[in-house]
């Protein structure tokens, strides 16, 4: 039986990422990348996809934390005869000095266990058994003297340990009886040799463990929030940070592919990709919170995934190279045997004509951070980029598509687009009064059109008979994304037709504090959970219209559905609470940010009234 998606916690080192669940088993891994094919994926099948457990004998319960400030993830394990405690993590080496660009820690594709019996005596074992290529590939575990090796064709994992490992079967067994402060560890270590060179004893290992705990001690630091809810802000920056892949900047959407949004049904897709929708949001938490230089990398990733300078860009990235077809992986069972698993993404193909808009939106954020004074190889060319991206929105302006959602109907002409096009336009005005190389008269131009576009859409997505703004031109369906349009802006969050909208949205697509993205037909099968982000949006647009009070309380609630150690996948299940799809989801954890910073600022603004403003009704 899989277990629950909230069961799982991440650890990483910016290259890659593991997910642990609550009894201690690691149950993904993608290595040495996060888009490489999985070695253990006992997430997606419990009987082929390999795993890195630990199981203990008369094992009671078991509670787990992160270590303060880190991704260092502590679990502690209560048994009928003592107490001991696990540490996992994947090392993260930071540089002598910080670099002007490029990974700020070196990983090494290495993860180790650290257990210590902290009271009475624990026994148990160790058990790793890898199932590479999403378990298409076939592995002899070879033993060694005080290792065991898994080859599958070019990959390799080598296993080491306190209680040196044997060979059981198809799995590397290492097995452990400790009395109190006694220690054993875990060493895998990926790569063509299987080598784990300094870590070939508990205090090698320990020293790794110190030297990443300091890093990510120092990453946290420089996080400049200090408002109330810090814990949740940054668990949520650092969960962000592990979705970065250090070498080329780029950002991902999720740690994993093919876990459902449905079930039933046929929403499983793979998130280990770069979408310029998330990335944008990204930027921006990344840039409110202090972290100027991880949005710069992510502009360097796209400088060089992207060299047209804005004539080209897209939709979906590789993290490191060209974008894999979609393909099925139906050997596996899929989580509750909800299939069929998907890696690679056809979304790549979709047209969505917002990301202009996302983009020219995350530059207007960084280069305001910076003062306008990016790093020279961000502000090479800006009028180019500026330019090459506004035409592409203008030309796209009466352009149907297929949306912020990724339909898989007919496209449609979405309000969210226009607004995004509207974002493009404005955003890019507000960049060229602070740069030098852009004409007055574009400027003027950019914001003549800017003005038309939003009369129109303003215009033609009001449906007086629903009260509300709905989603598409020629459409009766509310949209969800109309809440995250108000946030950037492109509708005035005051606007009695605003406030009756919202009002619309938590009719007709909320379930209490939870909110789905529409109801309607999608081209796919089964019925999905509340989309995590429009929670947060919804306490966004509930702040800037000044009902702060329900704000705050709402985010409150919606922070504590958050798993044990405050990590969100993309949905939540209404009714049984349970988290639903990719996990854990950059978009989730992004909107929390954001919407935490919002509500501070709103705060401060409107106050704490003991009475809301009414709901103005719209014409």
């Amino acid at each position: 039986m899989s277990k629950p998606i909230s069961d799982y916690a991440i650890i990483g080192d910016t290259h890659s990422n593991a997910l642990v669940a609550r009894d201690g088993s690691i149950d993904w891994l993608c290595w040495p990348r996060h888009d490489s094919p999985a070695l253990f994926l006992k997430i997606l099948d419990d009987r082929r996809g390999g795993s890195c457990s630990v199981a203990f004998e008369g094992l009671e319960r078991s509670t787990r934390r992160y270590l303060p400030d880190t991704n260092v993830l502590e679990t502690t394990f209560e048994t009928t005869t003592g107490r001991a405690v696990l540490l996992d993590l994947m090392p993260v080496n930071p540089p002598a000095a910080e670099p002007d660009e490029g990974p700020d820690g070196e990983g090494e594709s290495r993860l180790l266990r650290l257990l210590t019996c902290v009271s009475g005596r624990v026994s148990g074992a160790f058990r790793v058994r890898p199932t590479f290529d999403y378990a298409r590939c076939p592995c002899e575990p070879v033993q060694e003297p005080h290792w065991v090796l898994f080859e599958a064709g070019e990959q390799r994992v080598r296993v080491s340990a306190g209680h040196d490992p044997r060979v059981e079967g198809d799995a590397a067994v290492s097995r452990f009886a400790l009395a109190e402060d006694e220690s054993t560890y875990l060493v895998l270590t990926h790569g063509e040799d299987g080598a784990s060179a300094g870590v070939d004893d508990f205090a090698g290992a320990r020293m790794r463990a110190e030297a990443t705990i300091r890093y990510w001690e120092r990453w946290s630091a420089r996080c400049t929030y200090q408002g109330p809810y810090r814990e949740a802000v940054l668990r949520s920056a650092l969960c962000l940070k592990l979705l970065t892949y250090s070498p080329t900047g780029a950002i991902i959407a999720a740690a994993t592919a093919g876990l459902p949004e449905a079930v039933p049904g046929n929403r499983n897709y793979d998130y280990r990709f770069t979408w310029m929708r998330d990335a944008t949001f990204t930027v921006t938490a990344f840039v409110m919170l202090g972290y100027v230089r991880e949005a710069s990398e992510f502009l360097r990733f796209l400088r060089e995934a992207d060299g047209s300078f804005g004539r080209d860009t897209r939709l979906l990235y590789g993290i490191n190279g060209p974008m894999p077809p979609e393909a099925a992986l139906t050997h596996l069972s899929g989580w509750r045997g909800v299939g069929p698993v998907l890696i690679g993404n056809a979304a790549e193909h979709q047209d969505q004509h917002d990301i202009y808009g996302e983009l020219v939106r995350a530059l207007c954020v960084f280069l305001e951070a910076v003062r306008y004074d990016p790093p020279e190889k961000v502000n090479d060319r800006l009028p180019e980029v500026l330019d090459n991206l506004t035409r592409r929105a203008l030309a796209a302006r009466d352009v149907a598509d297929h949306g912020i959602w990724e339909l898989r109907t007919a496209p449609r002409q979405q309000l969210h687009t226009k607004a995004m096009i509207w974002v493009a336009l404005t955003d890019a005005a507000r960049i060229g009064r602070n740069i030098q190389g852009v004409a007055p008269e574009t400027i003027a131009a950019w914001e003549r059109e800017a003005d038309a576009l939003k009369a129109e859409y303003l215009d033609r997505c009001w449906k007086p008979e629903k009260r509300a703004f709905v989603g598409a031109y020629e459409s009766d369906h509310l949209d969800a994304a109309v809440l995250r349009v108000v946030l950037f802006g492109a509708i005035d969050p005051q606007d009695p037709r605003t406030l009756s909208t919202l009002a619309a949205i938590e009719d007709e697509l909320g379930a209490g504090d939870l909110i789905y993205r529409y109801r309607m037909d999608d081209g796919l099968e089964g019925d999905e959970a509340t989309f995590t982000p429009c929670a947060f949006w919804r306490v966004g647009c509930l702040a800037l219209a000044g009902r702060t009070r329900e704000a705050k309380a709402a985010f409150e609630r919606l922070i504590a559905r958050g798993n044990d150690v405050g990590l969100f996948a993309e949905e939540i299940d209404a009714e049984s609470g349970e988290q639903r799809g990719n996990t854990p989801q950059g978009f989730s954890h992004m909107a929390l940010i954001n919407a935490a910073l919002r509500l501070q600022a709103c705060i401060d603004r409107f106050g704490l009234p003991d009475e809301e403003p009414p709901r103005r009704a719209a014409e």
